[in-house]
């Protein structure tokens, strides 16, 4: 206040990097174990459908932290919310480090993930808030491009970790990294948090959203198609290293492919959305999905053995199939609160969980059907593609009316 007149702080805008290593830190966090499954279910005597869950409670706890992360930085501003959900993170990455059993491993992961997600919701908020127009779609974009290789990044570093040093080693990686995110997070961000948003009733907004059927549509094809490709990254472990007998470092790279097919998925769609409604792009998205699910039940079913023809038809129909969730993801993402840009924080965070929920119920059901068989993880996701293919063809329709 100068001479009785308010004056405007500028916002402080973070570096790039920093938005992408604050987005980018879960991603890893999710995927980076994902080669170590079967040594863990070895070392800590668990069944491997006990230690895929470890998979699916982290997006349970990510689930609860995004709307409780989101809700505190309103309260407590933007930096400290990062701040003590990067400690929190790096406290329950400790405890995975130390788990001596499945069940102690199960409430870190879950810890782990309720701090991480910090790093998700709170930066989204931070980039809205502190870019503006075309620069902010341009800085969407590039974090975007490069967040599409991180789910690759994580197995990539984590086979390598535990076929030379074993799976404490990459728990042991995570805790070094929490420490040098909250570094750098702690000298790098400002706050970017100017004033207190007006109240805004979370019952109301969640009200406003149970009524909507669109809103109830996309939650269901984010939720599935993100439990499609974590449900992928918790039952491949299994099939490639201990059918095809490939090394945790060999694994590793596989990342790298699932990243390129959703990479070009994502171009595939940008192109055609010069052509076509992006209703109609998450239809012909989610269809693509079915045909690669088709293909790789139908190679199940007709006797897959472990030789190179076999992994090769095997990664053509997984590419198919990743290659149409890279269709659909974006313009669900884009499409879903459109009708809610007056409270969109409270929306984003009660829609997060929600859709969050349901990946966790989705790489649950793995975890549950996880059996040895050739045959489950493809016929768990045909079911679930043609799922997809039905309720993006109501949005279709509905996008006629």
């Amino acid at each position: 206040m100068i001479g009785g007149l308010a004056v405007e702080r500028k916002i402080s805008i973070p570096s790039l990097l920093l938005f992408i290593v604050l987005v980018g830190f879960p991603q890893i966090s999710e995927t980076i174990y994902t080669p170590s499954l079967p040594d863990i279910s070895k070392h800590l005597q668990a069944s491997s459908n006990m230690i895929q869950l470890t998979l699916s409670i982290y997006f349970l706890g990510f689930a609860f932290g995004v709307f409780c992360w989101g809700r505190l930085s309103d309260s407590i501003g933007r930096r400290p919310a990062l701040l003590w959900g990067i400690l929190v993170y790096g406290i329950g990455s400790l405890g995975c480090y130390l788990s001596g059993s499945a069940e102690w491993l199960l409430l870190s992961r879950f810890i782990q993930a309720f701090g991480a997600s910090t790093g998700s919701v709170v930066t989204q908020t931070i980039l809205r808030e502190s870019i503006d127009g075309a620069k902010r779609h341009a800085v969407f974009a590039q974090i975007s491009a490069a967040l599409a290789f991180t789910p690759a990044i994580g197995p990539l570093i984590g086979g390598w970790v535990d076929q030379t040093l074993g799976f404490r080693a990459v728990f042991g990686t995570l805790v070094v990294m929490s420490v040098a995110v909250f570094m750098y997070t702690f000298v790098s961000l400002p706050e970017t948090k100017i004033s207190s948003p007006s109240k805004i009733s979370t019952l109301s907004v969640a009200r406003r959203l149970m009524s909507d059927t669109r809103v109830w549509a996309f939650g269901f094809l984010i939720g599935t198609t993100n439990g499609i490709l974590f449900s992928y990254y918790a039952e491949a472990p299994f099939l490639f290293m201990e059918y095809f007998q490939m090394r945790p470092g060999t694994f590793g790279f596989f990342g790298i492919f699932v990243a390129m097919s959703s990479i070009f998925g994502a171009m595939l769609s940008k192109k055609l959305l010069t052509r076509f409604p992006a209703e109609k792009i998450i239809f012909i998205g989610s269809v693509v999905t079915a045909l690669g699910a088709t293909c790789l039940t139908a190679h199940a079913l007709s006797g897959m053995d472990p030789s190179a023809i076999s992994l090769m038809i095997m990664i053509a129909s997984i590419f198919t199939l990743l290659l149409g969730i890279g269709m659909a993801i974006p313009n669900c993402l884009s499409l879903a609160l459109i009708q809610y840009s007056d409270v969109l924080g409270t929306a984003g965070a009660i829609f997060g969980l929600g859709y969050y929920v349901v990946v966790s119920l989705i790489t649950s059901g793995m975890s549950y059907l996880h059996s040895g068989s050739l045959v489950t993880m493809p016929l768990y996701f045909l079911v679930l593609a043609i799922s997809m293919a039905i309720v993006s063809k109501r949005l279709v329709e509905q996008a006629k009316r």
